[in-house]
């Protein structure tokens, strides 16, 4: 049975709220402004032009980490009361919201495919895990263009964001750079992935992609691929910061450990 753990860490949850200021958020992509045609002929007359159009995190919506577990019961980290001391999950969760009511599917790719949503895993087309997809409805392996992926909507709503780790959402057979690469995690929202397509991969010496493009990863005894995507995720924090620190991150952190 697949059992999972799963929380968030949120930074800078004092959001305000109330009335919505600014653009209507609730038909995604928000659409550009429409200005007037410009009737000037010569270039030395023309007024200033308008502002340039670009999409804003509401003020104060928080940076998002969610971080999931394989096969990691919900009683097990002291971050939730369990025996297994985990003191940096604690300080994270403790800084952040404990949920306490998340639904598991029983098996990787529906619990994921319907975190990922917020639809149910039948909605995703996700019935099983992505190597026993069929043909039947609800079970195709291949997320409905009908279903948006939280990524996709936090994007356009201005957030930066990110997939580190294992990516177990997409049919076996659209893992080829013959695609369709539709459901790759860089083609559902995901500005960034760096990661392992899949259920499993060895840790020591991964199937690891950068995007969509295959990468090889260092032939060291001491290489293990918890370091790396951990590693990556710090970097990638670090340098979009640098870039744009008033943009908030949202960053889908999946460890292939302890699967």
């Amino acid at each position: 049975i697949k059992t999972g753990i799963c929380f968030a860490l949120t930074a800078g949850c004092a959001a305000a709220a109330g009335a919505q200021t600014g653009p209507d958020r609730t038909v995604l992509p928000i659409p550009e402004p429409k200005h007037p045609n410009s009737t000037v002929l010569d270039v030395r007359n023309a007024p200033f032009p308008p502002p340039r159009f670009e999409v804003k995190a509401p003020a104060g919506a928080p940076n998002v980490l969610i971080v999931l577990i394989d096969d990691f019961g919900f009683g097990q980290s002291s971050a939730f009361g369990g025996p297994i001391p985990m003191p940096t999950s604690e300080r994270l969760a403790n800084n952040g919201i404990k949920y306490n009511t998340f639904h598991t599917c029983a098996l990787s790719s529906p619990t994921r495919a319907a975190l990922l949503t917020g639809r149910n895993h039948h909605t995703n087309n996700t019935g099983s895990v992505m190597e026993t997809a069929t043909s039947f409805p609800g079970n195709t392996g291949q997320r409905p263009e009908s279903v948006a992926p939280l990524a996709m909507m936090l994007r356009y709503n201005g957030y930066t964001t990110a997939a580190f780790g294992k990516s177990h959402e997409t049919a076996a057979w659209e893992v080829s750079p013959s695609g369709p690469t539709d459901r790759w995690p860089t083609r559902s929202g995901f500005d960034k992935f760096y990661g392992f397509m899949g259920g499993e991969t060895n840790q020591w010496a991964p199937a690891v992609y950068d995007g969509m493009v295959r990468v090889e990863t260092p032939k060291d005894r001491n290489y293990h691929f918890m370091t790396d995507m951990t590693n990556q995720a710090i970097n990638w924090i670090r340098s979009v910061k640098s870039l744009t620190p008033d943009r908030p991150f949202f960053i889908y952190f999946a460890p292939g450990a302890t699967h």
